[in-house]
């Protein structure tokens, strides 16, 4: 009967529900990417929601990057959502200089995988929280390039990102999302084909053959 309650007992301050604990105890886990390794914590549960795992279009963003040879070294980038910020953190070890932000809840996450990956400091990303639609002014638009990464899901999410992206991509700056196409015509597709078009011009750069994950080009218009 001790042994019964004393079960009951553990039952009631460690619950089966995983989740309760994951932010405390995060997934830690290593990924390698075109030759680099990067080690990310992923603090699942409520608090961070979709910002605290690593979604297969960052890997695929990623994987991009790596395959494009693309001059980064100096180049100026800021992730928009950067959620675990795997994306922004393989760009810097390519050598550019990184901007990882989100919503305020994010931040620490994000410096926790910066220090996983850069020890040191140097070379390592800043971190910042930008909420689109309100934070966007304290970001002078100098940045060469944004990247964002699975961003594109919640329909009202989509005009406060498109201010964003209309203040912070002008000329000679692009930005290059990627994404997961969900919602049918009403989701991520209506941003890319009707909202984007008006400002930006929009081109289609992969499309990978599972998982309905897309790479778009977004530059001004001119």
């Amino acid at each position: 009967e001790q042994g019964e309650e004393a079960e009951a007992a553990l039952r009631a301050v460690f619950p089966r529900d995983p989740a309760l604990f994951a932010e405390f105890f995060p997934e830690r886990r290593r990924f390698q990417l075109c030759g680099r390794v990067l080690r990310i914590a992923e603090h699942h549960g409520p608090r961070l929601g979709p910002a605290g795992a690593v979604w297969e279009a960052a890997l695929s963003l990623c994987r991009f990057l790596g395959e494009q040879n693309l001059e980064l070294a100096g180049r100026r980038i800021l992730e928009l959502g950067a959620g675990t910020g795997i994306v922004g953190i393989f760009a810097a070890m390519l050598g550019a200089e990184v901007t990882l932000t989100d919503r305020p809840p994010a931040l620490p996450q994000l410096r926790e995988n910066a220090r996983r990956n850069f020890p040191g400091g140097a070379g390592g990303p800043r971190v910042r929280a930008l909420r689109w639609g309100r934070d966007q002014r304290r970001f002078p638009p100098k940045f060469h390039l944004i990247l964002g990464s699975d961003i594109v899901y919640d329909p009202r999410a989509f005009a406060p990102l498109l201010g964003t992206l209309r203040h912070l991509v002008v000329p000679p700056a692009q930005a290059l999302l990627s994404a997961r196409l969900r919602g049918g015509d009403a989701g991520s597709s209506r941003f890319f084909r009707q909202m984007l078009p008006p400002f930006f011009r929009v081109q289609l750069l992969r499309r990978e053959p599972e998982g309905d994950i897309e790479i778009y080009a977004v530059t001004p218009r001119e």
